[in-house]
């Protein structure tokens, strides 16, 4: 039995986690990264806020863990039943409103999660919501707890789509600053890591997979749910079909990739999915993800990378080969130019040219 109870520890409310010691259990608490251990309180705990309660409700619900709490924490966050029903009828809203405006299921998956908690947290209805309790949720649920520039600017996103519906919000959306973006430079493989890599490879589905992502700069969803149908072998060309923002585009198909393609079809034989997975439909993401990190260790290859990098590396190689920027946008699907022109700052296509002063010193 798991006990909750709410404790003041380091000039805050804490929710202390106690329960008598069981490893397996201590390890599904300590899964939870807003977790913290208190040798004062020799136990577990996390901040006394209703999305901290929630988070550890649903993952004790999930491991079928029993759990029971003092007063102060049932007076605290069981007595709002009427605004956990608000939230979900409101998420449930925002939920069928991104399904009518065609937005991916990992979106969709991602914001309304975000919107859910949010809603819960702020424990307002929408009209009297502000600004002040974006921000201020912005700062206390997500900054404090260190989550990345990235997730800072999904919340935004997400809270900033659901109020574009209005809902009788009494401020402009446009209100609602968005945290300013660092730039971080892609990380790329040079010619012989990748070289090496696909060496490392041996099953002959896992490295088509590879090589076609390289070969045409696709990201692994669109590789994962390409369609027999969409390799035109007589044109040497592929039809991405829904990639990113709902958009068909069509690629260059290698010559060199068509032969890995022909040698693959005869042996696999799909009829559907291009690339299938043990259970039929398209190949899982995760798996070809480990395949990935598998080949790199083995290559040798230090650098952080993952699927990813072999699209920024393909982009780069284009580039230092002379491909005009506005051709590899479009080949990339990239809406903004601006998204493409990052890969100006790692080609060595001028860099390399450049003499350092040092090798100029005299002997």
């Amino acid at each position: 039995m798991i006990n909750l109870s709410k404790i003041n520890h380091r000039n805050s409310e804490r929710l202390l986690i106690k329960f008598p010691y069981n490893n397996k259990v201590k390890e599904l608490i300590r899964s939870n990264k807003s977790v913290i251990y208190t040798l004062t309180y020799k136990g577990f705990y996390v901040n006394f806020t209703k999305t901290d309660y929630n988070e550890l409700v649903t993952l004790f619900k999930k491991h079928h863990l029993k759990w029971e709490e003092d007063k102060s924490v049932k007076n605290n966050f069981n007595k709002d039943q009427a605004i956990i029903s608000y939230a979900k009828e409101r998420t449930v809203d925002f939920i069928d409103f991104m399904k009518y405006r065609n937005y991916s299921k990992s979106t969709i998956t991602t914001y309304s999660s975000i919107v859910y908690y949010f809603l819960l947290e702020i424990d307002k209805e929408i009209p009297d919501i502000d600004v002040s309790d974006i921000e201020y949720y912005n700062k206390k649920f997500i900054i404090e707890k260190g989550f990345s520039l990235a997730y800072q600017n999904q919340m935004i996103n997400a809270v900033k789509l659901f109020f574009s519906r209005n809902n009788g919000i009494s401020f402009d959306i446009n209100d609602i600053e968005r945290p300013r973006k660092s730039m971080y430079l892609p990380t790329v493989l040079s010619k012989e890591e990748i070289k090496s890599i696909f060496s490392n490879i041996s099953n002959l589905k896992h490295r088509t997979i590879l090589s076609l992502i390289y070969s045409s700069g696709l990201r692994i969803g669109e590789t994962l749910n390409l369609k027999v149908n969409d390799i035109d072998s007589q044109r040497n060309l592929i039809m991405i079909r829904q990639g990113k923002g709902h958009k068909d585009r069509i690629v260059g198909l290698s010559p060199k990739i068509l032969e890995l393609l022909r040698k693959y079809y005869h042996q696999y034989k799909p009829s559907d999915y291009l690339f299938v997975g043990q259970k039929g439909g398209s190949y899982s993401q995760s798996s070809i993800r480990a395949v990935f990190r598998r080949a790199c260790k083995k290559a040798g290859i230090k650098k952080q990378v993952r699927i990813h990098s072999l699209r920024h590396s393909y982009a780069t190689h284009l580039l230092e080969s002379g491909t005009d920027i506005r051709y590899i946008q479009d080949i990339l699907g990239h809406k903004d130019p601006k998204t493409t022109m990052i890969y100006t700052h790692v080609s060595n296509k001028n860099i390399k040219n450049i003499t350092s002063p040092f090798d100029m010193l005299d002997d």
